[in-house]
């Protein structure tokens, strides 16, 4: 579920701009990071 946020608040940053939507492309980065800090938690 996380992965997918993460793609299309990637996808929407990229196609807006990042100079147009910086938060968006802001919230894309803060979802990928989320993604991947939770998956090594749940690893562990």
């Amino acid at each position: 579920m996380l992965l997918i946020l993460a793609i299309v608040l990637f996808i929407i940053a990229i196609a807006g701009g990042v100079i147009i939507h910086p938060i968006l492309f802001a919230l894309a980065i803060v979802a990928l990071v989320m993604y991947f800090s939770g998956r090594r938690g749940a690893a562990i």
